[in-house]
């Protein structure tokens, strides 16, 4: 069986299964103090292809669980498995991170999730840098421009990913920068990213940015 486009093993499937009908069962028949144990106890699965499973299902539940106290719960759990040694949960849970944030709210987004985010943006996997860079315009609308320019970590990040080694970690980074410059406007992006674009080329750092920020542009 498949869910989600994984190849299961029989405790991960078990484990697909149980949160496929947990996502499906009315909100009237959940209790938090049922299901919460369950995950519990998955997060620290020691089979990664169980902890992956549990990362690719898990942000169905918040919705259904109703109780604001089991809720954070369920994300301090998400915030473990975001911080997973095996690249797959990470990458499953930072596909999801729409539903993440938007479950979070403003204020425990910028103090809780966000440093995570950079922490995992200088992933040594580049698969898990690319996710992060293409889910960060989502993240800047949500956090609104005045948080997202207070995270100066984050903004040297992003012109960091353009002298990446990873020639698509590159590439995202560029259309990074565009998407930016479209949520927070013109005015913003000649402020905040055209002069440290500059100071990059001008190191040498950069061969060909120029050219690829143009062509990105057209």
């Amino acid at each position: 069986m498949r869910i989600d486009g994984f190849p299961w093993s029989s405790a991960t499937t078990s484990t697909a299964l149980l949160l496929y009908r947990l996502r499906r069962t009315p909100a009237r028949f959940l209790a938090a103090r049922d299901v919460l144990p369950i995950v519990h106890e998955l997060v620290g699965d020691p089979s990664q292809h169980v902890r992956a499973a549990l990362s690719a299902n898990i942000m169905g539940l918040p919705s259904d669980l109703g109780d604001d106290e089991a809720v954070k719960d369920l994300l301090d759990l998400v915030m473990i498995l975001l911080k997973d040694e095996f690249p797959d949960v990470r990458l499953n849970l930072i596909a999801k991170l729409a539903d993440v944030s938007s479950v979070m709210g403003v204020k425990r987004l910028s103090d809780e999730l966000m440093p995570t985010i950079v922490h995992l943006a200088e992933d040594k996997n580049w698969r898990v840098r690319l996710a992060i860079i293409e889910h960060i315009p989502l993240l800047a609308k949500q956090l609104g421009r005045e948080i997202f320019e207070e995270d100066l970590k984050l903004s040297t990040l992003c012109i960091k990913w353009l002298i990446d080694n990873v020639w698509s970690i590159r590439e995202a980074a560029i259309m990074n920068l565009k998407s930016l410059a479209e949520v927070f406007g013109t005015d913003w992006a000649k402020q905040n990213i055209v002069p440290q674009v500059c100071r990059t080329v001008f190191a040498g750092k950069c061969e060909l940015l120029l050219f690829r920020l143009n062509r990105s542009c057209q």
